[in-house]
């Protein structure tokens, strides 16, 4: 059996939220509700001084997590998201973030309608990255992850941030604002204005 035979790949079904403050930090909070962890949140967090933290609830997701990007701390803290309707409640740790989602643009409708099998799979995934760099720069839909790693995202839907209120350590972090500059976790980041996506995460494992 070859190498590439060997590989395998773990799916996780979800959102991804994408979000900047005008502090200067950016989080991204990955709601699992399908993994083969069980459901579960996580949270990366990039300070304005560059810092990245992940905030992840076991030891065992951390693991997976900081195996995959790339992180200068690693938290396991408990990690709890609430979503009623457009609103989302996030706390993890030291964080806690609260944020409103709008209606879908143009490209979210577009998105709705791609079959949910199709956007699973890594070979749509590989076919949308181009238009995905084009229509929104520094976001990728495959590359290459951390420990010989590589993932597919497959987007489903996109719904823009509206509005946004957090504290970290107990400092406020502001208001909504562009996530900029990008995070810098992996290969590539979320989009420039804060959204959430609907997303299949598709990773593949190094055979070794």
């Amino acid at each position: 059996m070859s190498g590439a035979a060997r590989r395998r790949r773990l799916r996780f079904d979800g959102w991804i939220a994408g979000l900047g403050t005008t502090s200067g930090v950016r989080v991204v909070v990955g709601h699992w509700p399908v993994s083969p962890f069980g459901p579960f949140s996580d949270v990366m967090l990039e300070r304005a001084d560059g810092e990245r933290l992940l905030l992840a609830p076991t030891p065992e997701t951390a693991d997976f997590v900081a195996a995959t990007y790339t992180f200068d701390t690693v938290r396991v803290v408990a990690v709890d998201v609430t979503v009623a309707g457009r609103v989302w409640t996030v706390t993890a740790g030291p964080l806690r973030l609260r944020f409103t989602t709008g209606r879908r643009t143009a490209l979210g409708l577009l998105l709705r309608a791609v079959p949910a099998p199709l956007a699973r799979r890594p070979a749509w995934s590989a076919l949308t990255d181009r238009p995905a760099r084009l229509l929104m720069p520094g976001v990728r839909t495959r590359g290459s992850a951390g420990g010989g790693r590589r993932e597919w995202y497959g987007a489903r839907d996109l719904r823009p941030v509206t509005s946004l209120s957090a504290t970290f350590e107990g400092h406020d972090l502001g208001a909504s604002a562009p996530v900029e500059p990008p995070v810098r976790f992996g290969f590539g980041s979320v989009p420039h204005r804060p959204a959430v996506t609907r997303v299949t995460t598709t990773v593949e494992l190094d055979a070794g």
